[in-house]
């Protein structure tokens, strides 16, 4: 038997139930995997807050682990090829990640780096294919200046070190306290608030050729519209209600080509951090029985790092 966080009603996470469930046996392209790490996302309980079509209780809950391979279906390879028991991996996209030990889909699991601590790894794919995607949708190049909203966040500290990849430049908005951070991984920091566009205007030294919205402010999407010319170069992952009205991007992972484009980016993003070029800040670690307590404290404001539970 392994333990596994669920969602039993839809509501915040004080609802959820921490229950004893039976570990499938893996069938051909399936494997079970004894979780190390899992990543703790906003969406694990944002997905679960209210009805959502095709979902149906209990609900069980994390799209992302790090663990090791305990049991590999027949004839079978995990994604990144080959794959046998005792092997460290990393999963996503998955659903149960908040457990002991969970048998997934192979096509969704992949060889971990061995530079990767377990809470590192656990955390990577999801904010990192959604930086990814936020860069290739707006089209960034190389030599370009962006502007990116919320760049001390873990999405945003994600989109600073892939644009360096490119060889792009990053302007970025944070809280003065947050400044050494957006510095650490490459990026202008810039206070966000009265004088915005300002501000951006006099760090970039030139045009801002893309902006990133990962905050969701009006403040974010309107100093967005003032900056970038071609509307098709901003972008957002909170606001698709102003995205419609503005006709600007917005991407979820709930999109059919956002999850095409975000499987086909897991394989490269494993790379780039196995080379150590894409890392994972962490800032706390909790018992996967302090699930809730984990989610509390991200609810709360600015965790200046990544969480994990450590089953």
């Amino acid at each position: 038997m392994a333990r596994q966080w669920r969602a039993t009603r839809w509501g915040g996470p004080e609802t959820w139930e921490f229950a004893e469930v039976e570990t499938p046996e893996p069938r051909q392209g399936e494997v079970t995997v004894a979780v190390r790490a899992a990543g703790v996302n906003p969406a694990d309980y944002k997905h679960v807050s209210a009805p959502r079509p095709g979902l149906e209780l209990p609900v069980p809950i994390g799209y992302e682990v790090a663990g090791v391979i305990t049991a590999i279906g027949p004839d079978t390879e995990i994604a990144s090829g080959g794959g046998a028991v005792g092997d460290a991996v990393v999963a996503y996209r998955i659903q149960g990640g908040y457990a002991t030990e969970v048998t997934v889909a192979t096509k969704d699991v992949f060889a971990k780096p061995e530079r990767l601590a377990d809470e590192e790894a656990a955390n990577l794919l999801l904010v990192g294919t959604t930086a990814a995607q936020m860069l290739d949708v707006t089209h960034v190049r190389a030599s370009e200046t962006i502007l990116v909203h919320g760049a001390s966040g873990a999405v945003g500290v994600s989109i600073l070190q892939q644009a360096a990849e490119l060889g792009v430049r990053v302007i970025g908005t944070a809280a003065e306290q947050s400044f050494a951070r957006v510095r650490r991984f490459g990026g202008v920091p810039i206070a966000y608030g009265p004088g915005l566009a300002e501000r951006a205007v006099e760090a970039a030294q030139g045009p801002i050729a893309a902006a990133l919205d990962t905050v969701g402010t009006s403040e974010a999407i309107d100093v967005s519209l003032q900056l970038v010319p071609d509307r098709r170069r901003i972008v957002t992952i909170v606001d698709a209600q102003r995205a419609e009205q503005e006709g600007i991007l917005a991407v979820f992972g709930a999109q059919p080509e956002s999850q095409a484009f975000r499987d086909a980016a897991r394989g490269r993003l494993l790379e780039l951090s196995g080379s150590g070029r894409l890392q994972v800040p962490i800032a706390r670690t909790y018992p996967l029985a302090e699930a809730q307590e984990a989610l509390a404290f991200l609810a709360d404001g600015h965790p200046g790092g990544k969480l994990a539970l450590l089953p």
